[in-house]
């Protein structure tokens, strides 16, 4: 079976919560200790109502105040496929905690409530799911019981959002009316909507194409570890460990390794079950090379005929995320980029995104907490990395600072998938 991740998304009181309770309680996905304490929960905030967003709101603070804070993250599993379900705030002020959530999603599930429409955080998730690289978006219009289940309230809200969509190129969306706290169209077919063709959500999720197979992408294998035993015995063996982030990799194969530029010829490749003749992405492996060549943690093996780009200068998309400080141009912070670690200068602020109204605010001097924006960098050591539209991991980075050694920032290298009507850079 494959695996599908999943976040959700949307404005304060939308139902993400109660949705992914009501999909996990009708799948029959919940443990009788979690359900007996989801219950347990209930009685002592809400009498005899059992609340299936305590599936997901797990903190103190959430329950007392109804809502989500931090992301939540559950795993079930139906015949056909193993899901990883992302629940991510809806407050503004938490939108980092979305951009974690939904960063390995294959599908951003964004709901909006009947009653209010499309808000301003309907769209900002959309926005953000589609910086991103989410290629499926789902709209549930939730609540559709407090609205009589009405289908002209639900082709409005269709329409409007719609035409964001349009706007940001997002390939594949589509919409579902539900009722979160009673079940409509969550797992099986509403009796309240019979105007609706489509299909119940979970049946959606089942069938939905996941995000194109990691090892159709070129090699890319960052370099975690440089393995040499202690034993005499193998006094003369040398060994690189790490994750395949794309592609496959085959003894006999010719790579290269960035930024050094070196080539070699891969001899062996050892698994956690032991020896193999290709391995593919994600794959955690030991690769031997023929030649006694000098490669250090952050190193990247690739293939020959499609590497990445080798630079020192990067142009890219980042949401800011410290609340203590903003990002400013000549702040100076230490950049992860894959395995490697390396200083980062701030060249430039380039522009302010606004989630309203897609455009972009050039001339600005920094970015304060959850704002997202284009900016310059310079790193003290060159980077082997792809733009973020084609391959999430080698495209993606963070920046920290030193100083706290906090992660203040999420960064997607290269322009976004489509235009905030920026000027030319």
């Amino acid at each position: 079976m494959d695996l599908l991740r999943i976040a959700t998304a949307g404005s304060v009181d939308d139902g993400k919560s109660t949705l992914i309770g009501r999909l996990l309680f009708d799948s029959k996905s919940l443990d009788d200790d979690v359900l007996a304490a989801v219950e347990d929960a209930s009685r002592r905030h809400h009498g005899d109502y059992v609340n299936l967003a305590l599936v997901t709101d797990g903190l103190r603070a959430e329950r007392e105040q109804g809502i989500t804070i931090d992301v939540a993250y559950r795993y079930f599993s139906t015949p056909l496929r193993k899901f990883i379900l992302a629940d991510t705030p809806g407050h503004v002020q938490y939108t980092r905690n979305m951009v974690t959530g939904a960063s390995t999603a294959e599908v951003a599930l964004i709901m909006v409530d009947a009653r209010n429409g499309v808000v301003e955080q309907s769209r900002r998730h959309a926005v953000i799911a589609s910086l991103l690289g989410i290629d499926h978006i789902i709209v549930c219009v939730n609540k559709m019981d407090l609205v009589s289940y009405d289908e002209r309230v639900y082709e409005k809200i269709r329409a409007e959002f719609a035409a964001l969509m349009a706007r940001i190129g997002v390939p594949d969306v589509t919409y579902i009316p539900v009722s979160a706290l009673h079940g409509d169209n969550v797992v099986e077919p509403s009796t309240q909507m019979s105007w609706y063709n489509g299909e119940p959500l979970l049946h959606l999720l089942e069938r939905i194409p996941v995000r194109q197979c990691l090892d159709s992408l070129p090699l890319r294998l960052p370099v975690q570890y440089v393995v040499r035993p202690l034993r005499a015995e193998h006094h003369d063996y040398r060994g690189y460990a790490g994750s395949i982030a794309s592609g496959v990799i085959r003894t006999g194969q010719r790579v290269r390794l960035l930024p050094s530029g070196q080539e070699s010829v891969v001899t062996a490749i050892e698994a956690p079950w032991g020896p193999v003749e290709e391995a593919r992405a994600p794959d955690a492996l030991t690769v031997l090379i023929a030649d006694d060549l000098d490669i250090t943690r952050g190193e990247m093996l690739c293939a020959l005929d499609d590497p990445p780009r080798t630079t020192q200068t990067i142009e890219a998309i980042v949401c800011w995320m410290d609340e203590r400080s903003a990002l400013c141009q000549g702040d100076v912070y230490r950049i992860k980029h894959t395995s490697r670690s390396a200083k980062a200068m701030v060249t430039s602020v380039d522009a302010r995104f606004s989630i309203a109204s897609l455009t972009g605010e050039p001339g600005v001097e920094s970015l304060e907490l959850n704002e997202i924006g284009r900016v310059s960098l310079r790193v003290s050591v060159p980077l082997a990395c792809d733009d973020y539209t084609r391959n999430r991991i080698s495209g993606s980075f963070i920046l920290i600072d030193e100083g706290t050694n906090a992660t203040v920032a999420a960064g997607m290298i290269g322009e976004p998938n489509f235009s905030f009507n920026l000027p030319e850079h």
